[in-house]
């Protein structure tokens, strides 16, 4: 871990991953919403221990294309954005924030795989209503005939 890095901690047992960035100096700035979270979700500065919550701390690496910024650079972005609210689960949270801060894209892998299982569960979903209606149709007609 260094300054600069993009860090997450799991969270609830693994349900989901908290972000942030390390400031190399025992703080972090990460997007203060959570699920879960009553608190008014601002992008602010914490102490390390307060972001970890007894949490296992993990570095999120960036693959040769995706061309993170420079530990200062990354450290500005995330200063500059300290006190912004506009927290969204969906479109703007902490994964989001801490990704932006990095190499310049708001992505959150999370909602990527959040969205494509939902997608997957409403395809089930409508081809088993499909499945049913041709069934019973076919044993409609059947009893029809006869």
């Amino acid at each position: 871990m260094a300054r600069g890095d993009h860090i997450a901690v799991k969270r609830h047992g693994g349900l989901y991953k908290h972000h942030g960035i390390d400031l190399g100096d025992g703080h972090v700035i990460h997007f203060s919403g959570e699920p879960l979270n009553s608190k008014t979700p601002i992008v602010e500065k914490v102490a390390m221990e307060e972001f970890l919550k007894d949490g296992e701390l993990e570095v999120v690496r960036y693959s040769s294309n995706k061309k993170p910024f420079s530990a200062e650079e990354t450290i500005q972005r995330a200063e500059k954005r300290l006190g912004e609210g506009r927290y969204n689960l969906l479109r703007n949270n902490c994964e989001h924030f801490a990704s932006w801060c990095k190499n310049g894209k708001a992505r959150s892998t999370q909602v990527t795989k959040l969205l494509w299982a939902a997608g997957s569960i409403a395809v089930v979903g409508v081809v088993a209503l499909i499945l049913y209606q041709a069934t019973s149709e076919s044993e409609n007609n059947t009893g029809r005939e006869g």
